[in-house]
C-alpha cells in the first residue's frame, strides 16, 4: 500500500468530484481547526487566565475575574440570596447545577460554601468567612439585565438586541435602551450608562473634552470649569481607549474618587481590555492550525496516516 505525497491536507485530500455549490459549502479540516482555535482564544479572553483548579477565595477580593451565579443553590437557599462563585468552584462544587455566566466583575471574593450556600459546601477551600462584606451584587446575579429587567437571551424578544456592559455599575444594557445610538465597536473602548453618568456628573466634562480631542488631566472639579448643561446631561457615553489616563490625579480628585468608591477608574489593570489580553496571552505560543495538523499526522505510522486520510475523505463527503 503506497502513501500519498506529503502536502497540505487542506489542498491535497480530495473527496471526489463536486459541483460548484458543493465546493462553496466545503469545509476543510484546517478551517475547522482554525475555527476551534478562534473559539478557544475567545474563551480564554472571557476567562482572563482564570484558574480552573483552585478557588480564588485565598486571593481575597480579586481585581477582576470570571464569575457565575448558581441558580440551583439560590433556589434552595432562597431566591433573594445573591452570591457569586469563581470558575474553579463552578466546575468542582457546582457540577450539574444550573449556572448563570456573569462574565466578569471587579473586586469580588468567591462566595462558594459560605453562609449563602447552606446545602452546598466548597470542596476546594473549606475555611471561609460567613459572608464577603465587600462584595457588590446586582440583578445580574438573578439572571436579569438592563433597565428592562429581562433575561439574556430573552425568549420573548422577537427582535434580539446586542448588549454592552457599563464599566461602572457593571450591568449589561441593550443598545436600544441606552438612550443613545452606540458608535461602531471600533470607535469606543468602554461605555458608561446614563444612570452612572447621572450619579457621577463630573464625568460629563471629560466626555465633552474627549469628544473634541481636547481632554487633559487638569482638574475639572472647580465650579467655574463646569458647564451646567453638561452636569444635567443624562445619557450613556462611549469612551475611547486610554480615556482613563486623562482623569485628573490631583489630591482633591483622588479624595473624591475614594469617597465615591470609583478609584478603580485610575487603575489601568481594571479595564476589561487588560483582563481579556491576559487571557489571550495563553494562546500566544500555541502552534498554528497547519502545524498542529501536520504534527498529528507525523505522529502516525504510514498505515495510520492513510486510514486518517480515508476517514477525512469520508468526513469531507458528509
Amino acid at each position: 500500500m503506497s502513501c500519498p505525497e506529503s502536502k497540505d491536507p487542506s489542498t491535497s485530500i480530495d473527496a471526489g468530484k463536486h459541483t460548484d455549490d458543493e465546493e462553496d459549502n466545503a469545509v476543510t479540516l484546517v478551517e475547522i481547526l482554525e475555527e476551534e482555535a478562534q473559539l478557544e482564544e475567545d474563551a480564554n479572553a472571557v476567562l482572563g487566565g482564570s484558574d480552573d483548579a483552585n478557588c480564588t477565595y485565598r486571593l481575597g477580593y480579586v481585581n477582576r475575574q470570571a464569575l457565575y451565579a448558581c441558580v440551583t443553590c439560590r433556589q434552595k437557599s432562597g431566591d433573594n440570596q445573591l452570591a457569586g462563585i469563581c470558575l474553579a468552584c463552578s466546575y468542582h462544587c457546582h457540577d450539574g447545577h444550573e449556572l448563570i455566566e456573569l462574565y466578569t466583575k471587579r473586586n469580588f471574593c468567591c462566595d462558594c460554601g459560605n453562609s449563602k450556600f447552606p446545602s452546598n459546601k466548597c470542596t476546594l477551600a473549606t475555611e471561609k468567612s460567613d459572608v464577603n462584606e465587600n462584595n457588590s451584587y446586582n440583578h445580574n446575579f438573578m439572571g436579569k439585565y438592563c433597565t428592562c429587567q429581562k433575561p439574556y437571551p430573552d425568549p420573548d424578544d422577537t427582535n434580539p438586541d446586542e448588549m454592552v456592559q457599563c464599566i461602572m455599575c457593571e450591568d449589561w444594557h441593550h443598545n436600544k435602551h441606552l438612550g443613545k445610538t452606540p458608535p461602531p465597536d471600533s470607535d469606543y473602548s468602554e461605555m458608561i450608562c446614563d444612570a452612572c453618568m447621572e450619579k457621577h456628573p463630573f464625568l460629563n466634562t471629560y466626555s465633552s473634552l474627549v469628544d473634541s480631542a481636547q481632554a487633559s488631566s487638569t482638574c475639572k472639579l472647580e465650579s467655574e470649569t463646569i458647564d451646567k448643561d453638561q452636569l444635567n446631561s443624562k445619557k450613556a457615553t462611549f469612551w475611547p481607549e486610554g480615556w482613563r489616563n486623562r482623569l485628573c490625579r490631583c489630591e482633591k480628585c483622588l479624595a473624591m474618587y475614594e469617597e465615591k468608591k470609583i478609584k478603580y477608574l485610575t487603575d489601568d489593570q481594571d479595564t476589561v481590555e487588560h483582563y481579556e489580553q491576559k487571557g489571550k496571552m495563553a494562546c500566544v505560543n500555541r502552534p498554528s492550525s497547519n502545524e498542529r495538523l501536520m504534527q498529528a499526522l507525523s505522529s502516525l505510522d504510514r498505515i495510520q496516516q492513510v486510514e486518517a486520510i480515508t476517514e477525512y475523505q469520508s468526513f469531507a463527503t458528509e
